[in-house]
């Protein structure tokens, strides 16, 4: 139970939800114990009728009427406040759910780019959905009927005591043996739980890898072995699966077994000690039969109860295990940041943890308000690193960057990344219309702004051929659109955002020549008062920049003006003379 104890604070939160829900049980328990004793009142009038011989039938006939009612109402009673205590305990359950997935959902949100190279988006999923799925039967049904099987017990044992300690000790006995069946058994079944909802992940991992790289299989012709991993997958999940299944299963019919022996013993005791006057009236045996009954659901609800409490356990440990992961980018400036868009790269060098690969060593270099930086070099050398240090999607290893002069980290984290509009070099578009994707950069953008934006980033012909033009909904990470085509919204959207500081990677590597001079002509005069730093492997995209460095191995190697450049021996001089020859043969 040490995991579960995390969700004590949703408890407490929903406090009045929750002591209505056990006030309310109280009651219903209560009037639910009026039956036996009716009853027995019932068997006692009939019992004294035929024994006195001289009753008057109508009376008993009146009082087995008046008895029949009485059960009746206490009954609706019972089951109205019944209704009630679920109202409170599982509406209560339903509200923890939402605020628990909203919380695993903003740890999502905050935990770094190395968290998500480590997990697999099946495993993230399946913990969102299904594990807490897990914890909400445990904070809704196991919570109310564990609640409800005490306070019956409780209840119950009482009006028997009342009644005959002597027999309610002999109904009792089988109980310990119950306590101690339930124990091994709920430990099992941890256990089980536990290696099964690792395996669940396992499986949601692999589909949703196959549904992501469906194009790939289907090009590879790989479709009868991916079938064939998926089934080797489910066949391991389905033996877990039946694994807990079977002891979960034990559960019932030990319950009913026990419960069965309480009425054996009931009837046999209850039997001696009338016959010994020790009790007077059959109908106490009746009465103690209706209790032990009245307690076969609750005792057998407990096997289900403890699977449940198991299961959320073994759930709400693998919930746990992220929530405590402290994010590695976190905003110590609390107050607002004006950026202007300033940029300065101080002696920064960074090593990738996951694969202590030193992508940047000794980086300096300084970019004003206005200017334009073009970043050039082999892959692998560190461009894009370059990129995800000014986002702060990583904090520098040495060194330091400085935003308007002021250090990175003493920038209001979101302020920063509000400022800046960057186009990745994989162009990840939503499941939404084209109009909703360019929006994301400006959610309350006016059509007028989207279709402006699209032009500058020339996509608007494209869209306006489209059947539904701006309302096309797209397929997921915008498979519906070709490659250059998902770019251009990407760099529609950056556009729409007018950011301070504009970051492009490499996100013209897929449109032509001719195309991409017409987006860099109109980006010139849209960035003529904003930083903007252009990440590329063609020379075309960065003449124009006011300044042009080459990585090499994480090294500048190179820089200075296109001009500078194409005079000196090196790299750029060479891309340069290698592309012209190439356009000239085109």
């Amino acid at each position: 139970m040490k995991e579960l104890q995390y969700l004590n604070k949703y408890f407490i939160k929903y406090k009045y939800s929750f002591l209505i829900g056990i006030f309310i049980t109280i009651i219903a328990q209560i009037f639910s114990l009026f039956t036996p004793k009716l009853i027995n009142k019932s068997f006692t009038a009939i019992e004294i009728y035929f024994k006195s011989g001289s009753a008057d039938i109508s009376m008993v006939r009146n009082d087995l009427i008046h008895n029949i009612l009485l059960i009746i109402a206490t009954t609706l009673i019972s089951g109205f406040l019944t209704f009630w205590t679920r109202q409170s305990l599982i509406v209560m359950s339903r509200h923890i759910e939402f605020d628990l997935k909203n919380e695993v959902f903003r740890q999502y949100e905050v935990l770094t780019q190395s968290f998500y190279k480590k997990n697999r988006t099946g495993d993230l999923m399946n913990r969102i959905s299904e594990d807490v799925g897990k914890v909400r039967m445990y904070v809704g049904p196991a919570v109310m009927y564990s609640i409800m099987t005490i306070i019956r017990f409780i209840v119950v044992i009482i009006f028997m005591w009342n009644v005959s300690p002597k027999l309610t000790f002999y109904t009792l006995l089988p109980l310990p043996l119950l306590s101690f069946v339930i124990f091994k058994l709920s430990t099992e079944i941890n256990k089980r739980s536990t290696v099964f909802q690792q395996y669940l992940s396992k499986v949601s991992s692999f589909t949703q890898e196959v549904f992501s790289g469906i194009r790939v299989i289907k090009a590879y012709s790989l479709e009868s072995q991916q079938q064939n991993n998926l089934v080797n997958l489910s066949i391991e999940s389905k033996v877990k699966s039946m694994s807990l299944a079977k002891v979960q299963s034990l559960f019932g019919p030990l319950m009913l077994a026990l419960i069965g022996v309480s009425n054996l013993v009931v009837i046999y005791f209850g039997g001696m000690m009338y016959i010994d006057g020790t009790i007077t009236s059959i109908g106490t045996i009746a009465e103690f039969i209706l209790y032990v009954n009245m307690l076969t659901w609750p005792v057998a609800s407990l096997g289900w109860v403890s699977s449940m409490v198991q299961e959320a356990e073994a759930s709400q440990k693998r919930i746990n295990e992220f929530l405590k992961i402290e994010p590695e980018i976190k905003n110590t400036a609390k107050e607002h940041t004006i950026i202007n868009g300033s940029i300065e790269f101080k002696n920064v060098n960074f090593t990738y943890q996951d694969t202590n690969i030193e992508a940047l060593k000794d980086i300096s270099f300084t970019v004003i308000k206005g200017q334009t930086l073009a970043i050039l070099g082999k892959i692998g050398s560190g461009k894009s690193t370059i990129i995800s240090l000014l986002s702060r999607l990583y904090d520098v290893t040495n060194g330091g960057i400085l935003i308007d002069g002021k250090n990175i980290h003493d920038v209001n984290l979101f302020d920063l990344r509000n400022s800046i509009g960057v186009v990745p070099q994989d162009a990840f578009l939503f499941s939404d219309s084209i109009k909703n994707n360019i929006r994301f950069g400006k959610e309350n953008a006016t059509e007028e702004e989207v279709i402006e934006a699209a032009k500058k980033a020339v996509v608007h012909d494209n869209i306006i051929h489209f059947n539904k033009q701006y309302e096309t909904v797209l397929g997921e990470r915008g498979i519906t659109l070709s490659g250059g085509q998902k770019q251009r919204v990407s760099i529609a959207r950056a556009i729409i955002k007018d950011p301070e500081i504009l970051l492009l990677d490499d996100c013209l590597s897929a449109v032509d020549t001719e195309t991409e001079e017409a987006i860099l002509n109109n980006l010139l005069e849209f960035c003529k008062n904003k930083t903007t730093i252009i990440v590329t492997h063609r020379v075309s995209s960065a003449k124009n920049a006011d300044k042009i460095i080459i990585l090499d191995q994480g090294r500048i190697i190179q820089q200075g003006s296109h001009n500078q450049l194409v005079t000196e021996d090196g790299y750029y001089k060479e891309l340069y003379l290698k592309q012209l020859s190439e356009k000239e043969l085109s």
